[in-house]
């Protein structure tokens, strides 16, 4: 293919200059997670190859001590490629294998004078592209996924937190954007941790498809030129470097020609950018006025909203946060689109996969926890508000059908939309209920709780 220029300080090859020089296309890198993910799988790898006997004990040595320097953040500025490369990520691989032998060159130079380290031969001994970069994909994502957990929970107990801060708040609830029954503030707020809790589930259920391990495979799935007891020795050794346990895939072919599995990961993450989108959409909503919206809570101001209005605040937070979720279901339609690209004995469209599935764990990590601490955390309530239209609903009219029938409960909410007077005044007026009678029917939690308001069981 004839010479190519490699500037004298780079720790990688013709191959990935290649690369760059044929893929300027985004001008994004891989990321550090993926980057890592794949040095500890090279590193697993020569440790394998080592255990069986067909690495030497001197490059095998080498190869590590290079992949741990990496690991401790050194060096991240030699992995150039696009993430818009060549199908499968051969690309990317030649990368890490180019940086990881340059690096071992220079630890076996200094010790034992010239011993060369071959990117081909030695660190990516026993593999193919097709199995290693669907196994770094897997690790990568596990690993980003554990930054995940927390700050879900976090959000989840700062939700419920305001659940019991607002319990005592009684308001209209809505339907159709229209007045409907009588809600307590507090139980919308328990209800969104709820919904995260229960994503948190499907996104922790979808991660176990992405334990299993093709790495083994080789090209196509058959193990050409790999040992025999290599899967199963650099599985173990990639579970214990990372903390989590990955098994061998049963099926070779199968995991070599399917990336289902990340699929299932982006789609449940695709079902919590959607419900975070609808609770951020219901805070933007709460919150909207202060004079002209529903203005039944505060959101916390974090900086000026306009440019040319003086005193307004937005709701930055929650629209920041619809914006990352708009991508993360961007995401994951890329994410669909290249799994099912896959032909034959393999799917080539992985760098897509991985530079998207990774953006989707670490922009929702991030959005959520700036989330929550300057939106959540510090919402406080409109009592007043929430009393006055609680008052002036005509969901109050429902309550009253069991004591005055559904007609005149009808006629009530209808005359006090036209009037814009409250229902209990309308209902004291004409005499059908007495003070005491309203009250104890009225009452904040028999309203908002299973049963008939005011008549015991």
């Amino acid at each position: 293919m004839g010479e190519v220029r490699i500037p004298k300080d780079a720790l990688y090859g013709a191959q990935t200059r290649r690369a760059v020089e044929n893929f300027p296309i985004s001008g994004i890198k891989v990321s550090p997670p993926f980057i890592n993910a794949y040095v500890l799988l090279k590193k697993a790898a020569a440790i394998a190859n080592n255990k069986l006997g067909i690495l030497d004990p001197e490059r095998s040595s080498a190869i590590n001590e290079a992949a741990d320097e990496i690991l401790g953040g050194k060096y991240h500025e030699h992995f150039v490629v696009d993430v818009f490369q060549a199908g499968a990520g051969t690309s990317f691989n030649m990368n890490v294998n180019e940086v990881l032998a340059n690096l071992a060159v220079e630890r076996l130079g200094r010790r034992r004078g010239d011993r060369y380290v071959h990117p081909n031969d030695h660190v990516n001994m026993g593999q193919s592209t097709n199995d290693t970069f669907p196994t770094a994909m897997r690790i990568a994502a596990r690993l980003e996924l554990r930054k995940l957990y927390p700050v879900l929970n976090e959000l989840i107990a700062s939700f419920r937190k305001k659940g019991r801060e607002f319990d005592s708040i009684i308001k209209s609830g809505r339907t159709h954007l229209q007045d409907a029954v009588p809600v307590r503030l507090g139980q919308e707020f328990t209800a969104y941790a709820s919904a995260i809790d229960k994503v948190k589930g499907l996104v922790r259920d979808s991660e176990k498809s992405i334990s299993e391990l093709g790495i083994g495979g080789s090209a196509v799935g058959t193990g050409l030129n790999v040992h025999p007891d290599y899967t199963n020795i650099i599985v173990e050794k990639i579970s214990k470097l990372t903390g989590l346990r990955f098994t061998p895939a049963p099926d070779l072919f199968e995991a070599m020609q399917s990336q289902m599995p990340v699929a299932h990961v982006s789609g449940a993450l695709k079902i919590l950018a959607l419900e975070m989108t609808r609770i951020a959409n219901d805070l933007r909503l709460l919150s909207s006025g202060p004079a002209a919206g529903f203005g039944e809570i505060i959101l916390p101001p974090v900086q000026p909203g306009s440019s040319i209005m003086p005193g307004k605040v937005n709701p930055v937070m929650a629209e920041m946060l619809n914006m990352v979720c708009f991508q993360v279901m961007g995401n994951d339609t890329a994410v669909s689109m290249s799994v099912q690209a896959g032909q034959m004995e393999l799917n080539v469209m992985m760098p897509e996969m991985a530079f998207s599935l990774l953006m989707s764990i670490q922009i929702l990590t991030n959005a959520l926890e700036v989330f929550r601490i300057g939106c959540v955390d510090g919402i406080t309530a409109n009592r007043e508000r929430c009393k006055n239209y609680f008052d002036r609903s005509v969901g109050l009219a429902t309550i009253l059908n069991t004591y005055i029938g559904y007609d005149k409960a009808a006629q009530i909410a209808k005359e006090s939309v036209e009037t814009g007077r409250s229902i209990p005044e309308l209902i004291l007026e004409k005499k059908l209920m007495s003070e005491n009678e309203l009250k104890r029917i009225l009452n904040i939690k028999t309203v908002t709780e299973p049963g008939i308001p005011g008549k015991k069981d």
